[in-house]
């Protein structure tokens, strides 16, 4: 800016301000109230009550910040919310039939989105700051100019907030979609003390539509705008730590952490162009469909090399061997028996239990001459209710 101290008005501040998130990398910005209608947080509340949060804890432990931005902060009274695109090249929907291979989620093939998307959101609250002097003169009320950013780690209703800020809509996914990018942004959310003009609110444009509600592997949407967590591919292989119930095991298919069907479905992804994706979501090629052999055969510490600087690291080396197994039952591949074999001497229950399954469903007959041998030295419970649940006796095989 030429003159550092000339006051801007409230349209050429948010001019300014749009210039300056779109050269840092974010694709949009929206501007909302620091206020969610009261409907959010009895939605959220319920949802808690009915327990499709499943496992997440940490969502019911601050609900009431959730549900009230001024709870988390008193001082804030706009949200400027941001979204960066990691909009894919190609239909991720086409992957799911590489049965050989890992699916990974798109938004984890390249670098963890909470460091960079947080990285951008500072830069930018730091030009704010520094361009105190320039600021509307409503905007500003006693002191200077206050700014929390927050990323997916904070009690914040990022999709209802991206709404009423006009980046989109809530799907009937849950998820927000945009008329510009599809289902593919990453959201972040600046809260500070200015007074801002809020933006629109988006508006609900999903109509008819069913797609993402019927091509769930797990029917997993209670109703449309419903999900319930347990029951959530991306839930299972992330958050749950432990065995996954049998019957969710083959909807799985070959997904190692995450899914996107309902986000790939979605028609407005036809204007979603990968060419806005930020640099830093560029896939890593050892992310595209890795083989099973080498998810397989991860150790921890291979794991913390291969998985450094990504947000695949925080689910920990086990779960994604869990997650390897049971895609490696589903793919029926026989080349993988010995790497299955040998997890069940694995330090982790949890494995050991999903490689009981991924055996018996490629090899029932060799699985039950290894369940002779293992199930008498397997002293952990859950491990040996999956040889039982797994695994019929071969005198009920041979009826």
């Amino acid at each position: 800016m030429a003159d550092r101290n000339k006051k801007l008005s409230a349209s050429e501040f948010r001019d300014a301000l749009t210039a300056q998130a779109k050269a840092i990398g974010f694709a949009d910005i929206g501007i909302a109230p620091a206020n969610l209608d009261p409907s959010i947080g009895k939605r959220l509340q319920q949802w808690l009550n009915d327990g499709c949060h499943g496992d997440m804890v940490w969502m019911e432990n601050r609900a009431d910040q959730r549900a009230h931005p001024q709870t988390l902060w008193s001082d804030v009274r706009s949200v400027i919310m941001l979204g960066m695109s990691y909009a894919p090249p190609h239909d991720p929907l086409g992957d799911i039939h590489k049965q050989d291979n890992g699916l990974f989620s798109v938004y984890a093939q390249g670098g963890d989105y909470h460091k960079w998307v947080k990285k951008a959101l500072k830069t930018l609250a730091r030009w704010i700051v520094e361009n105190e002097a320039r600021l509307p003169s409503k905007s500003l009320g006693k002191g200077s100019p206050q700014i929390k950013v927050f990323v997916d780690t904070a009690p914040v209703m990022e999709k209802p907030l991206a709404q009423m800020s006009g980046l989109g809509w809530q799907g009937k996914h849950s998820n927000l979609v945009s008329k510009s990018h599809g289902s593919w942004l990453f959201l972040g959310a600046i809260y500070t003390n200015l007074e801002l003009p809020a933006d629109p609110a988006g508006q609900d444009r999903c109509g008819s539509c069913t797609a993402c509600q019927s091509i769930c592997p797990t029917s997993a949407f209670i109703e449309p705008y419903r999900l319930d967590a347990r029951k959530c591919i991306s839930y299972l292989t992330i958050e749950h730590d432990g065995p996954i119930a049998h019957h969710l095991r083959k909807p799985m298919g070959n997904r190692v952490y995450g899914c996107d069907d309902c986000l790939a479905i979605c028609p407005w992804n036809k204007f979603a162009d990968s060419a806005q994706r930020n640099r830093a979501f560029l896939p890593r090629a050892e992310f595209v469909l890795p083989d099973l052999h080498s998810l397989l055969t991860l150790t921890k510490s291979d794991f913390e090399v291969v998985f450094a600087g990504s947000a695949i690291k925080r689910i920990g080396r086990n779960r994604m061997v869990r997650n390897a197994c049971i895609a490696a039952g589903n793919s029926g591949n026989h080349t993988l028996l010995p790497d299955l074999t040998l997890l069940l001497t694995d330090e982790s229950a949890m494995v050991r239990g999903a490689a009981i399954w991924a055996l018996w469903q490629i090899d029932p007959q060799h699985t039950l001459s290894l369940k002779e041998i293992w199930e008498k030295q397997e002293q952990d419970t859950s491990v040996l209710a999956e040889w039982q649940q797994t695994c019929p006796s071969a005198v009920e095989l041979a009826a």
